[in-house]
């Protein structure tokens, strides 16, 4: 699946106010529910259940909270720019300003592992973290994805 499908322009929040990782995954749950008609509480709990396996932060400002579960019936995903960075525990103690939240159907599986792939490889190109923080709107921010779609070998 394509970056730029993944995550569509309306579910880019580029200004996420958290106070900290609590703030962040409530916030985050309560959007997720909002937009796609999910129960908050089965969103924040696959969130919370990933992240005790250990932090999702990849580092340089980014994590990737990710989780499998068994009421979805397609990917939801979820891009958020916080208006202030949070310490989210990432490896290079970058604090995280760019948070790609990923929660796919236990059922379609198989496309999980390469969605979350090509968002590391996308990330991997120093441009896009940086276009995204840059971007004044949804609509830029998806066009920045696409252009990282297009560029992926």
């Amino acid at each position: 699946m394509a970056i730029a499908d993944l995550f569509p322009a309306p579910d880019a929040i580029l200004s996420l106010s958290p106070s900290g990782r609590k703030d962040l995954f409530d916030m985050l749950a309560s959007e997720v529910a909002a937009r796609h008609g999910l129960p908050e509480d089965k969103v924040l709990d696959a969130i919370q259940a990933r992240e005790r396996l250990g932090s999702t932060a990849l580092g340089r400002g980014v994590a990737l909270p990710h989780a499998r579960v068994d009421w979805l019936d397609a990917p939801v995903a979820v891009l958020a720019r916080l208006t202030h960075p949070i310490d989210l525990e990432a490896r290079d103690g970058e604090p995280v300003d760019l948070v790609f939240l990923v929660l796919w159907p236990e059922a379609a599986s198989e496309g999980f592992l390469p969605a979350l792939s090509n968002i590391c490889r996308a990330l991997r190109d120093n441009q896009i973290p940086r276009q995204l923080r840059r971007a004044r709107s949804a609509a830029e921010a998806l066009q920045t994805l696409q252009a990282a779609d297009r560029s992926a070998p």
